[in-house]
């Protein structure tokens, strides 16, 4: 087994300096946006509710699903996730039902309480959308190409996992 110094040297410093940038960047990007999330729900005083709870209301939206979908379909990362999902079935944003074919699967839908959470984070997001080309910080080409290029990195790291292993 080799060791390899973790900075590359000559042309590829450069490419990992950026590399390490875009990485912090989209874990601030995602901790700013459950702040976000947050402010809106203090503003409206739903203290009941955390960031990544409504941010999962949201998510799931129309659909019914059990907590592995809501993994291997993206939606959410988190190892508490059927923590959150009881949460949300307690406090009445959720129903939750057995699966008939898998006992041990429950699936989960949104109550129309839930539906209102859904609601106001997507009137939040489309507020964001408008203010972003609004104020000239990005447009509808330039969503799209950052959006091309964040799956070309999601594909890459799920190869990653799926082939180099």
């Amino acid at each position: 087994m080799s060791i390899h110094s973790p900075i590359p040297e000559g042309d590829h410093r450069e490419v990992m300096t950026d590399y390490l940038e875009a990485l912090s960047l989209v874990e601030r990007l995602h901790r700013l946006l459950l702040d976000v999330i947050k402010d809106e729900f203090e503003r409206l005083g739903v203290l009941e509710l955390n960031s990544v709870q409504a941010l999962l209301l949201f998510n799931i939206g129309e659909n019914e699903v059990t907590a592995g979908e809501l993994k291997s379909r993206g939606y959410y990362q988190g190892s508490n996730v059927s923590y959150n999902l009881k949460k949300l079935v307690e406090k009445g944003y959720m129903h939750h039902q057995r699966c008939e074919i898998d006992r041990r699967a429950v699936r989960v839908r949104l109550t129309p309480k839930g539906r209102e959470i859904r609601e106001v984070v997507g009137g939040l997001f489309a507020r964001h959308a408008e203010g972003l080309v609004a104020r000239h910080v990005v447009d509808d080409d330039g969503l799209r190409e950052i959006t091309a290029a964040l799956k070309r990195m999601e594909r890459y790291w799920s190869d990653q996992i799926r082939y180099i292993y």
